[in-house]
């Protein structure tokens, strides 16, 4: 008898086990996709994702080895799948010429999706040499766009040459980013590395950001963002950057601002723990930003920056003035909170300078005359 429970017992584990849901891959290739680096996958990759998007249970798009060109790429939700994996084992490579504007990668109100591995290549070289040449030139493309959307998650993903920002997290909600590296030479035009605007609870931890131009920028109705790890107007707040170092940037710990009317602000904001190398600007505020000098009357920002706080940032300065505090002078910069800056130009202390700004300084070699 007791041998007969044992058997029933046995039996019931398998059962119970075999009934474990088995989550759905859509495999890319599957669908036409070919990996030569010429065949247009975009549908093949569309199907896929409309597949997993009517999945009822977790669901995986997979992008096996190989080169897969995408003439674009647009993954619109709401899904019955609560929980999608883009699982990218080649790379997708972006059209030869270039865009005229808007995004190349799209995910627009989805949920629970999750980006991994892989290389995206925006192939922004064109782009570039039309821009180094000519006024004419449209802005281009962003590569990969998360917009009006939540519970996003992109790890160990590269993107390569993008033809305008690399990143962008757009009106989203609860975004993490780890372990992401970021690449275009330093002469690419506006290729932000991660661009971040009227979202909330983003983290951005151990990337690698080597661009031609910021590599983490911030713009209006930001809050609770966290960048740690990493290789920075109006409407921004509590934003923390922490254990970073910077090696031969030409900006280092940057907030600007366009130097025009406006009712937004920056307040809130923690830098710490960072480490220059060779950096022409290491820390700085820049309310005079103001491209081709155009749009900027009086040169004078509405944006009101407040509580700032610079703690524990050391190394080396590629220029003599390490700490420039460029403020609106109309809205000058108020609860500005330095400790333990040592940064150095050659052999000696750098220097420091500021206009229209207000704070404290405690540990630093040569403070700023106006703190």
């Amino acid at each position: 008898m007791a041998e007969l429970k044992v058997i029933t017992i046995v039996l019931l584990l398998a059962l119970v086990l075999c009934s474990r849901p088995v989550e759905a891959v859509f495999n890319i290739a599957d669908y036409g996709a070919k990996s030569d680096g010429q065949t247009d996958s975009a549908g093949a990759l569309l199907s896929a994702w409309q597949a997993a998007c009517r999945s009822t249970g977790a669901a995986t798009v997979y992008v096996p080895a190989g080169s897969f060109l995408v003439r674009r790429g647009e993954f619109s939700g709401p899904c019955e799948s609560s929980k999608i994996t883009f699982q990218i084992d080649g790379t997708l490579v972006a059209p030869s010429g270039y865009g005229t504007a808007g995004e190349w990668l799209l995910f627009d109100h989805v949920e629970g999706v999750e980006v991994y591995g892989g290389t995206i290549d925006g192939r922004g070289s064109s782009l570039w040499a039309c821009k180094a040449g000519s006024h004419g030139c449209p802005a281009g493309v962003s590569s990969l766009v998360f917009r009006n959307s939540k519970g996003i998650t992109v790890s160990g993903l590269t993107s390569v040459n993008s033809e305008l920002y690399h990143m962008v997290i757009d009106n989203c909600e609860g975004v993490t980013m780890q372990g992401v590296r970021i690449t275009a030479p330093g002469s690419s035009p506006n290729t932000d590395g991660i661009h971040v605007q009227g979202s909330s609870h983003v983290t951005i931890t151990g990337a690698g950001i080597k661009t031609g131009d910021d590599c983490i920028s911030i713009g209006p109705g930001t809050t609770d963002l966290w960048i740690e790890q990493g290789y920075d107007e109006a409407g921004v707040e509590n934003v923390t950057v922490k254990t970073s170092v910077f090696a031969g940037t030409t900006n280092g710990l940057r907030i600007k601002t366009w130097g025009r009317p406006s009712e937004g602000f920056v307040r809130g904001v923690v830098f710490e723990h960072s480490v220059m190398q060779d950096v022409q600007n290491p820390i700085i505020i820049d309310q005079n930003y103001c491209p081709d000098d155009k749009g900027c009357p009086d040169q004078s920002s509405g944006v009101k920056i407040s509580e700032v706080t610079y703690n524990d940032i050391h190394g080396s300065s590629a220029s003599q003035v390490a700490v420039k505090f460029e403020c609106s002078p109309s809205n000058p910069c108020t609860g500005i909170w330095l400790q333990d800056i040592k940064l150095t130009y050659g052999n000696t202390p750098a220097e420091s300078s500021c206009e229209h700004a207000d704070g404290s300084a405690s540990g630093f070699v040569v403070p700023p005359s106006c703190l």
